[in-house]
């Protein structure tokens, strides 16, 4: 009994051993998987790549438009000042034409008095 016991055991053994072992098809299976997840990750990779190209040149690009927009916003102060400068050299210029019609206008009185 033991020695059948022995025998069966080493059957049993011999089996699971035998179950466990992987045939070529399951190898070549699990090559077919690490071959496609190796080719997502390279697409991944080159997804990423492209992403960073595009986000370096949008960032160059919105540099290049930020340096645009305070060039013209130095220019539209600018203009504001000359435009504020010409406004006050104007209304002085309308206030002393003002003063002189009126000193014109007491000498023309004064002189029709006479």
């Amino acid at each position: 009994m033991k020695k059948s016991l022995l025998v069966l055991s080493i059957m049993l053994a011999l089996a699971f051993t035998l179950m466990g072992c992987a045939t070529t098809g399951d190898f070549e299976k699990l090559q077919a998987d690490v071959n496609r997840v190796n080719a997502k990750a390279d697409k991944a990779l080159q997804t990423a790549q492209d992403a960073k190209a595009e986000a370096s040149a949008a960032r160059a690009d919105s540099a290049a438009q930020l340096k645009q927009a305070n060039a013209a916003a130095m220019k539209a102060d600018a203009a504001a000042s000359r435009a504020e400068n010409a406004a006050k050299m104007a209304e002085d210029s309308a206030k002393m034409a003002t003063d002189q019609a009126k000193k014109a206008e007491a000498i023309f009185k004064k002189s029709m008095k006479k």
